[in-house]
């Protein structure tokens, strides 16, 4: 077993601690803050274990503090309702007390619908065209921030594979969209409810760089201040969190220091399987501003 599918494993392996509290832990205590996907995917584990027989189709969560990835953080679960057809949990996620995350996650109990339609899949290169050896011939090569370039290392949970790599060196997006290529660096059981919070802890991802693209610049650039506020997620259709899906991202809005990101989802033959949405806080830095939202 390869050592990213043991950490993405971990990361989503919450332990019981009482009724309705989970204990879980950050793969690395020496990152300044824990990785917005990875309590998101949290939440969604503790809120599962008191569901049964249905799958999660949204949540709504909110970031309330950064968390501190040296600590455990516990999840705390209540069970709101149990319908014929949904179930709705909440789930606030602490250390030491304080909240750091608070989250509503719905569950739906499978059903045929008597509608059935979905945006059409963006038009671009399919990601094997999209490999570190494809992208080492591009001429800006050597200009991309390490950062980029550790997308394509090997013991990632989630592989990366962006589609405008152009704007990692500074080119501008005229129309603000998007694309990357994502999934788990290995295989994963056939559990359904697993691809799907292993899909959630990717969708934060550089979701927030949506925003950026207009103006040639990326979230990693060192001017730049941000912060995910909140994080909506759907889910529509079956899929692996472990094959190659599509992530289109756009940003409709910015204004005030923050601006709105959305996201659709697509397997590469097209079908939509997800939805997101997330607010940020998106500043210049400047040498009096204080980093905190």
């Amino acid at each position: 077993m390869s050592k990213s599918l043991i950490d993405l494993l971990a990361i989503l392996n919450l332990e019981p601690t009482g009724v309705n509290l989970f204990r879980a832990y950050s793969p690395n205590p020496s990152l300044q803050r824990v990785f917005g996907g990875q309590v998101i995917g949290q939440a969604m584990v503790a809120a599962s274990r008191t569901v049964e027989g249905r799958l999660p189709h949204s949540l709504h969560g909110y970031f309330i503090h950064a968390g501190d990835p040296q600590l455990p953080i516990i999840y705390q679960v209540g069970q709101l309702r149990d319908g014929k057809s949904y179930s709705t949990r909440s789930v606030t996620a602490t250390q030491h007390g304080n909240a750091i995350f608070s989250m509503m996650v719905s569950f739906h109990a499978e059903e045929q619908g008597s509608f059935d339609h979905q945006d059409k899949m963006p038009n671009v290169p399919p990601p094997e065209k999209l490999t570190a050896e494809e992208l080492s011939k591009q001429p800006m090569f050597p200009e991309l921030p390490e950062r980029i370039r550790r997308y394509y290392d090997p013991d990632r949970p989630i592989e990366l594979r962006p589609v405008e790599i152009g704007r990692y060196v500074g080119q501008k997006v005229n129309d603000g969209r998007i694309h990357i290529w994502i999934k788990t660096a290995a295989k994963l059981p056939n559990d359904p409810a697993l691809h799907m919070y292993a899909l959630a802890y990717a969708s934060d991802l550089s979701l927030l760089d949506a925003v950026m693209a207009r103006y040639g610049r990326t979230l990693f650039d060192g001017r730049m201040i941000s912060a995910s506020l909140d994080h909506a997620m759907w889910f529509h259709r079956p899929f692996r969190a472990d094959d190659w899906l599509l992530y289109a991202k756009d940003s409709p809005s910015a204004q005030g220091g923050r601006g709105l990101t959305r996201g659709l989802i697509f397997k590469p033959d097209g079908t939509l399987v997800a939805s997101v949405a997330q607010e940020g806080s998106v500043r210049e830095r400047r040498a009096s501003l204080c980093s905190k939202t």
